[in-house]
């Protein structure tokens, strides 16, 4: 069950609301936990008593890390048990075909290789146990007393399938009195439904078209053909995953919780160090506070300040998928981020913003080349087809016949990837005059219908972070 269907957003979201609106203030965690529970296993029923196992564990260790706070050796014994299990459970849901398939491959050595189901979530969760373990031993925060509010926390179904991360931290003083409130209600849904628009009506639409040309069954390729596969497939994958992220707060907000931003308009960079700060900023953030920092971060020599660089991002990448072409991902990050930080920076500051802004877009564009095609054959035929290097046209018949179809979508999704509109919907910006609250109201109950319209005549409704 995914935020955009029918049956969540006409069954399982009433019938939560109604029963955690009804339920007394002591019982408002226990219909969030049965209700993430039933969520989950609509979809992935095999991990929750490993997931529910893992729970029992982190509580356990953050209770025995407390009680012995001033023992630096023990509490750093129960930090390792609970990062170690987590750890353990990604690494064997996630890598384990891959690094058989790579040791098979570099030893000569044939045996067959298990396919193992990779359960949705499992990704986020272990960061997120992994973050509570870290934070506890590091006395960031004190333990969760209550099982009963911990588990509340780790099984939160708004975020536990694609994030964003969200600390214990941020949410500690929620867990006791969270509740739906008149304004909670109105400022949630009014950024769900946001999301969902985002997801349904942008990111499935170029995605389509994405898809088809990444896998050649849009006709006969052309350069043009290939440009456009990318730019549908660079407005995908944000309207995507922004659009869930929004979702997700949006659910929080409505149950009284509080998530931290996970975007903030990326594609209006001017640089790819400011590309990462607005990307995906739990997942940064996550990184540069349990990998980076603790490696020494940048106040090292030069020398392992470009090894710590790329080895967190190498890491980042590899956290995206059991494959090398994520990997690549990464380091293409990561030699990047080293270039502007120790070469162009300074030159980048004096040229035009509108300059900055193309570098940016078109290295960032590369970068999901590299990110969309595990098959490096592939991915090497789409380079040399949009840098005209295949012997193909540079456009043809059919390049044509996209571009007039998508070509108000994708201006668009150009126009609703920048912050101009957003400013003018109240819950987001007091510097400009919000619209009336007739028009806002009319606004969204468009929105939603479109989103309604479009889910029962489309088949089309993958979300892309899933997988990770």
């Amino acid at each position: 069950m995914v935020f955009s269907s029918i049956s969540f957003l006409f069954y399982f979201l009433p019938i939560l609301f109604l029963c955690y609106y009804l339920a007394p203030q002591r019982l408002k965690n226990l219909v969030m936990i049965i209700g993430s529970l039933v969520f989950f296993a609509w979809g992935e029923i095999r991990f929750i008593p490993v997931m529910l196992l893992l729970s029992v564990e982190d509580y356990i260790c953050g209770r025995l890390m407390e009680k012995n706070r001033e023992n630096e050796k023990k509490r750093r014994l129960f930090m390792l048990i609970s990062v170690g299990s987590n750890l353990s459970v990604l690494v064997f849901f996630k890598y384990t075909s891959f690094l058989l398939q790579n040791f098979s491959v570099l030893t000569g050595i044939a045996f067959a290789i298990p396919k193992i189901i990779l359960p949705i979530g499992v990704s986020f969760n272990s960061f997120q146990s992994i973050s509570y373990a870290i934070d506890v031993y590091r006395g960031t925060t004190s333990c969760e007393k209550s099982y009963y509010n911990y588990l509340a926390y780790t099984t939160l179904f708004p975020q536990i399938i694609a994030g964003p991360i969200v600390r214990y931290v941020t949410v500690e003083n929620d867990l006791d009195d969270h509740q739906m409130t008149r304004d909670s209600l109105s400022l949630g849904m009014r950024r769900f439904l946001l999301g969902l628009g985002k997801k349904v009506l942008i990111a499935n639409n170029v995605g389509f078209l994405a898809n088809q040309i990444a896998d050649g069954r849009a006709g006969v390729p052309s350069v043009l053909l290939y440009w456009l596969g990318i730019t549908a497939y660079t407005f995908q994958i944000y309207f995507d995953f922004s659009g869930y992220s929004d979702m997700a707060i949006g659910l929080a907000r409505v149950f009284g919780l509080t998530f931290d931003e996970n975007f903030n308009f990326p594609y209006i960079s001017q640089s790819i160090t400011e590309f990462w700060r607005r990307w995906h900023i739990t997942l940064g953030a996550w990184f540069r506070d349990y990998v980076y920092i603790p490696m020494g971060g940048n106040r090292v020599s030069v020398r392992r300040h470009l090894f710590n660089l790329l080895a967190v991002w190498a890491l980042t990448g590899f956290w995206h998928g059991a494959s090398w072409n994520f990997v690549l991902w990464g380091l293409y990050y990561g030699f990047l981020l080293m270039i502007e930080k120790y070469l162009l920076m300074p030159t980048l500051k004096k040229i035009p913003a509108f300059f900055r802004h193309v570098y940016t877009l078109l290295l960032v564009m590369f970068g999901w080349v590299i990110f969309y095609f595990e098959d490096l054959h592939r991915m090497s035929e789409v380079f040399q087809g949009m840098l005209g290097l295949a012997k193909i046209p540079l456009y043809n018949e059919q390049s044509l016949y996209y571009l007039w179809n998508y070509g108000i979508i994708f201006l668009l999704a150009a126009y609703f990837s920048t912050p101009h509109f957003k400013k003018y919907l109240n819950f987001a910006d007091h510097t400009v005059k919000p619209l009336p609250a007739a028009a806002t109201a009319a606004f969204y109950g468009l929105l939603f219908c479109a989103c309604i319209a479009y889910l029962v005549n489309s088949t089309y409704n993958p979300f892309l972070y899933f997988r990770f």
